[in-house]
């Protein structure tokens, strides 16, 4: 009796994919003490997978603006995109980050790059249903200290670190819990978190 041969369409594909793919956080974050993986972290990782299911994925990113606090500010959209090479079918996944222009200690160019480095990241994580929570054990002060040091000033050097800390994913009760903020340090620093939407 012949055996019949299976072809898996795309979202068999993708499933596979998503249940067996990791992505190591091989890179880590000084100012917030914990590991994380980048959007070339993950693409790297998805190469073996490529050849394996006879897919191949892309990354695009649109400009628009949007409003925000009545304010216009430029959104960069970015998908992610799996792609059968066989069957020519696709399936896309998208995040929405704004451009903070008002970032202190950081050039145009950065705050443009830190935005879309972020949308790539947070696409390829809603297409591979990433969890991209910050390690916490990296986080962690095992040492018994419990005096915190104090971020108060704009002016103080911490604070530029703390924006580009949040303004790359970093969750603001991270530098809670290492540092005492004031009221207006710690709003700036909610303030400065990237808007994102994570839809399939």
């Amino acid at each position: 009796m012949a055996q019949i041969k299976y072809h898996m369409n795309i979202r068999d594909k993708l499933s596979l994919i998503q249940s067996k793919f990791k992505a190591k956080k091989s890179r880590f974050n000084n100012f917030g003490k914990y590991n994380f993986r980048s959007a070339e972290d993950i693409l790297e990782g998805l190469k073996p997978f490529n050849e394996k299911y006879n897919v191949y994925f892309t990354i695009s990113e649109k400009m628009r603006s949007s409003f925000f606090k009545d304010e216009s500010i430029p959104v960069i959209k970015s998908t992610a995109t799996i792609h059968d090479a066989e069957g020519g079918l696709s399936i896309k996944a998208h995040a929405i980050v704004g451009v903070d222009l008002n970032q202190k200690g950081m050039q145009v160019p950065q705050q443009y790059g830190s935005a879309s480095s972020y949308g790539k990241k947070y696409a390829l994580g809603n297409l591979l249903l990433i969890d991209d929570t910050a390690d916490a054990d990296a986080s962690n002060d095992h040492s018994g200290k419990t005096a915190k040091v104090t971020l108060t000033s704009k002016k103080d050097p911490l604070f530029a670190k703390a924006i580009k800390f949040v303004s790359e994913g970093g969750a603001v009760s991270a530098i809670a819990g290492k540092y005492d903020l004031s009221k207006e340090i710690k709003k700036a620093l909610e303030d400065a978190q990237p808007m994102k939407t994570e839809t399939l």
